[in-house]
Order: C-alpha cells, then sequence, then structure tokens
C-alpha cells in the first residue's frame, strides 16, 4: 500500500511534467519546480516520439495534443554517398512523430498545469535534508520545499544524480555536435519521409514536412566538447561556414545547408549518451527520464523512455511504499533503457564511414533490408505498453 502523498519534481522538461501529471492522476500531490526561468527557454532543435511513446502520453491524456503539433514520419530510408534505400516499417504501428522539443516542453507544462500541477521557476536546487517523515529541497534563491519523495527528472547533467551517489557516472561525450533547422529547399523526397544519411565526412538527417519545408540535423564530428551555451556562443556564421565545409560535397546536405541561415540555424552542442547509473534511488530520492537514462539520439527514444519511465514511475508509487516502490521501478525500466542505449550505440559507431566502408553500405543493404525482420528488431521495442490500471505488486521484487 502507497505511503506517498506529495512528490517534488525537480526538472520541468519532458519526463518532469510528465511524471507530475501522472502522480496527480495516482491521487499524489506534485509540484515542479525548474532552475530555468520558463518551460522552453529556447532549447531549440526537433524529436521524434516513438509509437510505444506516444501510447504513454494516453495515459494522461496528451497523446492527441502533441499529435496535433507533430508532423508523422510514415516512411524512412539510408542515404550512402547519395544511393538511397528503403527502410521497411514495422507493421501496424503508428509512425514516428517529429515535434519542435520547445512545442513539446510548453504543451507538456500546459497539459500538466490543466491538471493541477504548480511550477515553480528559476529553483535551482543545490542541497537535500532527509528525515523519518520526508525529504525537503533547497534552492539556490534561499527557498525550500518538503514532501514526502523528491523525483529527479533534471536532465543529463543532474544534481538529484550527485546527491543520490556522489560517484555516479556523468554523461559521455558521443564526439559529435548537434545542429539543426527548418528550410525551404527543394530535394527529392517524398513529404513524411525520413532520410538518414551517410555523408563523404558525415551523417546528417532531413525530411520533407507536409507544408513544404524540410527539417534536417547535422552531427557534427568534434574533437573539442562545446556544451549547449559554448556552443551558442561562437556566432552561427561560425557554425555555417563548417558546416557548409563539411557537406558541400553531399548532394542533398549541400542544399539543405546553403538554405540555412544565420536566423534560422539551431544549435545543440555536444551530443551525450548516459552510461549505466548503478543507483538509481537512495532513502526518498529517484531518478527519472535523461538523468538516469539518456540513450543518443541515433535510438529515436530518448524522449519516449523518459515518459515511460515517469508514468511506470507514478504507478509504482501509486500502489507501494516508496522503498519498494523505487525498486520496483528500477526492475521494471533498467533492462529495457539499457538495452535501447546499447542498440544506439552500435549506430553511433557507424556515423562516419570511410569510402571503402560506403562501397561495402550500398552493397550490403539492399540484401540486408530483405532479411530484416523488423518485428524481432524493434517490436518489442514500439509495441511496448503500459497498464496504468494494472497493480503494481512488490511480488515484482521475488521475480
Amino acid at each position: 500500500m502507497s505511503t506517498t502523498r506529495s512528490a517534488l519534481v525537480i526538472g520541468g522538461g519532458i519526463a518532469g511534467p510528465v511524471a507530475a501529471t501522472a502522480l496527480r492522476k495516482a491521487g499524489i500531490d506534485a509540484r515542479v519546480f525548474e532552475a530555468y526561468p520558463g518551460p522552453a527557454f529556447n532549447i531549440g532543435s526537433g524529436l521524434a516520439l516513438a509509437p510505444n511513446g506516444l501510447a504513454a502520453l494516453e495515459v494522461v491524456g496528451a497523446g492527441d495534443r502533441v499529435r496535433d503539433i507533430a508532423f508523422p514520419i510514415t516512411g524512412m530510408a539510408l542515404s550512402v554517398g547519395g544511393k538511397q534505400h528503403s527502410v521497411p516499417n514495422l507493421a501496424d504501428t503508428e509512425p514516428l512523430q517529429l515535434v519542435d522539443r520547445s512545442e513539446l516542453h510548453n504543451l507538456l507544462h500546459d497539459h500538466a498545469t490543466a491538471a493541477g500541477v504548480p511550477f515553480e521557476y528559476n529553483k535551482r536546487l543545490v542541497r537535500v535534508q532527509e528525515s523519518a517523515d520526508g525529504v525537503t529541497a533547497h534552492f539556490a534563491d534561499g527557498s525550500s520545499a518538503t514532501a514526502d519523495v523528491l523525483i529527479g527528472a533534471d536532465g543529463i547533467r543532474s544534481t538529484v544524480r550527485g546527491l543520490i551517489d556522489p560517484n555516479a557516472p556523468g554523461p559521455d561525450y558521443t564526439g559529435m555536435l548537434g545542429f539543426g533547422a527548418m528550410v525551404d529547399c527543394e530535394l527529392d523526397v517524398e513529404p513524411g519521409t525520413m532520410v538518414f544519411a551517410f555523408g563523404k565526412q558525415a551523417y546528417y538527417l532531413y525530411g520533407a514536412l507536409d507544408d513544404g519545408r524540410v527539417m534536417w540535423g547535422a552531427n557534427l564530428p568534434s574533437k573539442q566538447y562545446l556544451s549547449l551555451t559554448e556552443a551558442r556562443a561562437l556566432p552561427p556564421e561560425h557554425w555555417l561556414r563548417i558546416l557548409r565545409e563539411t557537406y558541400s560535397d553531399d548532394a542533398a546536405g549541400g542544399a539543405l545547408v546553403r538554405a540555412t541561415t544565420a536566423a534560422n540555424l539551431e544549435v545543440a552542442g555536444a551530443l551525450h549518451i548516459m552510461p549505466p547509473v548503478p543507483r538509481w534511488h537512495r532513502g526518498r530520492l529517484v531518478l527519472a527520464g535523461d538523468s538516469v537514462h539518456a540513450p543518443s539520439n541515433s535510438s529515436g527514444q530518448g524522449a519516449s523512455m523518459g515518459i515511460e519511465s515517469a508514468i511506470q514511475l507514478a504507478r509504482c508509487l501509486r500502489d507501494l511504499p516508496h522503498e519498494q516502490a523505487f525498486r520496483v521501478y528500477e526492475q521494471l525500466r533498467r533492462a529495457r533503457v539499457e538495452g535501447i542505449a546499447k542498440r544506439a550505440a552500435k549506430i553511433n559507431h557507424s556515423k562516419t564511414p570511410g569510402p571503402v566502408a560506403r562501397k561495402m553500405m550500398n552493397l550490403v543493404m539492399p540484401v540486408m533490408f530483405k532479411m530484416m525482420d523488423q518485428e524481432k528488431q524493434l517490436g518489442a521495442e514500439q509495441r511496448y505498453r503500459i497498464d496504468w490500471d494494472a497493480t503494481v505488486s512488490a511480488d515484482l521484487l521475488a521475480a
């Protein structure tokens, strides 16, 4: 039986608002505290929501609202040296939904507030105090808040992760910087199709939207690590010059970067992946979303995994005392998220193939796709569904 009546959620990005909304649905008073001044804070860039992520959002009633602001990706292709290969779809599943990250943050914020979740901004967590009765969060502005549990949904550079375990690993740099743009550019690609392109010097992706525009994103190899702030400190003209040098020999990539301007270039900075986190919880503190599992963008599952974990955590806290709830939650989630992270890591290693490797890829891919069992590859990922109404039992700990 649950003993949790209130929760502090640290982080107002994706997992935080979803967790708070689900906790409210479970009858638990949840409040969100965000370090940034507002719900979006110009974080830019797009992301894909997989069918399992959309299904998880249905639990809190946000699925259709997200679909209304998203672009469905009904087809996918791989391009190697300009030669395209169609990727077979997983049968009988909803298409991926492409959405602007800032728009998604705003939507989830508004959906949570409509469910009664209060948000407080400019609240940077500095320390916590635990007692037999609850946990108190202390913020940099001198304020504090107390509840039964505290959920760290504070992203890949999580403060809560360090409070749970000072020796916890931080994010690994993938060796790539992220960029993106929405441009007017005539390309031979069907609306609703996403192309994953292995260029001569670097990987990129692009997709034609129903309104005639093209969304594209670049994974620029860089030995130098630059955070979001550091990358944005450099003028966009600097990055445009490098991007044009990198993609000039690629037909689609060259056209896309020439259509990109300083005004519409989105700079995301270093791309990360989280290694396995040994401790997901301690006492009354627990992690959710990117703070505990952040597969690289190659997975197409980062946001969906955060949404799933947020809802599963709320289910566990609804039905069990927090000590058991945290342990069952980890058991429900760890193998799934770490498996997806491993799959994405393998993809990262193939993003900069040389000329010989590109020729081999073009020879092998048609045969590989004919033989590929998409159900075996992606079925368990994309058909995953959360049964909100099912009671969570501590018996899972003995399984």
